[in-house]
């Protein structure tokens, strides 16, 4: 089935993390891409090394993607985390595959929405896909079978408290 977390909320990913790992429990292959992410201190990737049956790659630069202005380099990374998608989907690599932060590749344009589309038509009977990050299109909503929307109500961000260790990465 699809799996969709989506929302302005904290914990999108975060539910996805909890799925894999779930699912690593119950001795399935888990395969998770972050699109534009390429920061190497996030807590979940050291974690995720010591399961064996998941499997983590990053896609993107250690800086923020400019929506107004997305790089070259951004879309290139992109592409390929789309890429590694679609290999891992057309040899059965995995049984759950996180496309993570890729709601929000879609909406900085750089990826194309027809193509996800695409690949998630194309999975294999029995393969969970959870696609994370803000802004999902009514099109992947549609097509999904769980969506969840995380909804900020209280943040501290909002407070001007910077994102702490072990918590928001």
């Amino acid at each position: 089935m699809i799996h969709i977390y989506t929302g302005d909320g904290k914990g999108k990913t975060t539910a996805a993390l909890g799925l894999a790992v779930r699912a690593a429990g119950h001795g399935k292959r888990v395969k998770i891409i972050q699109f534009m992410k390429g920061c190497p201190e996030y807590g979940e990737l050291e974690t995720i090394k010591k399961i064996q049956s998941i499997s983590i790659e990053q896609f993107g630069r250690r800086e923020m993607v400019d929506r107004c202005s997305p790089s070259d380099e951004d879309r290139r990374l992109a592409g390929s985390a789309l890429d590694a998608a679609i290999e891992s989907i057309r040899t059965r690599a995995c049984d759950v595959l996180v496309l993570d932060e890729i709601n929000v590749a879609l909406d900085y344009g750089l990826i194309d929405l027809d193509k996800v589309l695409e690949i998630l038509g194309a999975r294999p009977e029995g393969m969970e896909i959870v696609l994370t990050g803000r802004s999902a299109p009514g099109e992947l909503v549609e097509a999904a079978d769980y969506v969840t929307e995380m909804k900020e109500v209280k943040h501290p961000y909002r407070k001007g408290i910077k994102q702490r260790e072990g918590i928001e990465y």
